[in-house]
């Protein structure tokens, strides 16, 4: 396999600052709390990666783990635990550039009380949610950090992408999303519209019916959808 170049030093400086800036915008808006959660920004083969137990808010671009093609750290402070299942996503998918893991409160909420399905947490319940999230497949409990997520997660990608729907996030039963894309912006647009669907769902006690197949339909062949 053809290795891309080290980052450029520039490179890492920007993805610091949008990795810093992500986080004081996730913690000012509540969708994390205390030390949970993590971020990261492929650069190259490199990653950076929000440093393990970094509360999200307070962030240092110093401390943040810059770790090189072969998983060694070579930067900041000691690299989250879940660093094996951000690389291991951006190598299943080439569109993924930026990782987030949360524990948002409804979608925590959404594995405790019970998803639609293991295969689609939430059902297609508006359009935007069927636009702009798609399938989300439900990954059974394992510890935080357990390496064996991140064979579940990759297992999802493959699957998802040989069946023409590929995916952007999944639901870690008890702790919550992990979304990626290609920016920053990306991932923040999938996770924001995933943890309102799951609030929306709760609030009304899951009774509401899915968007019927002729509408799911319109919205795949007029945006290009994936579901």
């Amino acid at each position: 396999m053809t290795r891309l170049p080290s980052p450029a030093e520039s490179d890492v400086d920007a993805a610091r600052a949008e990795i810093v800036r992500v986080g004081t915008s996730l913690f000012a808006r509540g969708y994390v709390h205390a030390s949970a959660g993590n971020i990261s920004a492929r650069l190259g083969d490199s990653h950076l990666i929000t440093p393990t137990d970094a509360a999200l808010g307070f962030l240092g671009p110093e401390r943040l783990a810059l770790v090189d093609a072969g998983g060694e750290q070579i930067a900041g402070d000691r690299a989250s635990k879940t660093l094996t299942l951000h690389r291991r996503i951006c190598a299943a998918d080439p569109t993924a550039r930026f990782v987030v893991h949360t524990h948002s409160t409804h979608l925590v909420a959404l594995t405790l009380a019970g998803v639609w399905s293991t295969d689609d947490v939430l059902p297609p319940l508006t359009p935007y949610y069927v636009m702009k999230v798609g399938h989300v497949p439900l990954i059974p409990y394992h510890r935080p950090g357990d390496p064996r997520v991140a064979d579940l997660v990759t297992g999802h990608i493959a699957d998802h992408a040989a069946g023409g729907t590929p995916i952007r996030a999944v639901l870690l039963d008890r702790l919550g999303p992990v979304v990626w894309g290609p920016d920053a912006a990306s991932a923040l647009a999938v996770l924001e519209e995933l943890e309102e669907t799951a609030r929306l769902w709760l609030l009304t006690d899951r009774r509401p019916e899915p968007l019927p197949s002729p509408a799911l339909d319109e919205l795949k062949a007029v945006f290009g959808a994936s579901w």
